[in-house]
């Protein structure tokens, strides 16, 4: 009931406005303008509300129930994202990327992930999170340069887990193979198995990757 509630306010704060702002008018002219402000008030959050905030503090629910597609429409209701609140602004750029990603729009994630970064990310961890996408990026689409760059400034700003961070010493340790530095190869995988990832993924490329790396010399 109380989330269901949630929904109609968020969604339709712009309505509810207007309605305030009716209520306004009829209460000033039939009855007093001293309570008249009460409606106009609320009337002027809703507005702020809608612009500065947008429909974001209800998609961290769709996400956790695994509802991608009902999270993406809401984020197409965002129209005009500058006005979003800077750090509400950062996380809308970040699961933008994140959606794009996952339709493999890598020009697009990229775009987003440097306008999130740009809007400041409210955690040293969420900044070291967006340059490991922009590496993860860069990588797959062969460059190597930006990869490089990238990938370094996430290891040191701070990832938020261990996996985050396995995954980003194995992209490092590859990196520098397809430069035969050895040498750095061995380091950045030796810094992936300590990292004690979980993610069966990350694990399946830690175990494939031993295996190449007992072949290499030095």
């Amino acid at each position: 009931m109380k989330s269901t509630l949630r929904r109609f306010l968020v969604n339709n704060r712009l309505l509810l406005a207007v309605v305030l702002i009716a209520l306004g008018f009829w209460t000033g002219f039939s009855v007093t303008w001293w309570i008249a402000w009460i409606p106009f008030l609320v009337a002027i959050i809703m507005v702020t509300a809608h612009f500065m905030v947008g429909p974001m503090t209800l998609i961290q629910g769709y996400v956790e129930n695994g509802d991608m597609e009902g999270a993406q429409k809401l984020l197409d209701k965002v129209k005009y994202p500058n006005l979003l609140y800077k750090p509400i602004r950062s996380s809308y750029y970040m699961l933008r990327a994140n959606f794009s990603t996952m339709g493999e729009d890598l020009d697009k994630a990229e775009a987003d992930l440097k306008k999130g970064l740009e809007a400041g990310m409210p955690e040293k961890e969420y900044e070291g999170t967006a340059y490991l996408q922009l590496g993860s990026i860069a990588y797959k689409k062969g460059d190597t340069k930006a990869a490089l760059e990238h990938l370094r400034k996430a290891v040191k700003i701070g990832l938020p887990d261990e996996d985050s961070k396995a995954t980003a010493f194995l992209q490092l340790s590859s990196l520098y193979l397809q430069r035969r530095d050895f040498k750095s190869a061995k380091l950045y995988f030796n810094k992936a198995k300590s990292a004690k990832a979980t993610n069966d993924q990350v694990v399946s490329q830690i175990k494939e990757m031993t295996k190449y790396m007992a072949r290499i010399p030095g």
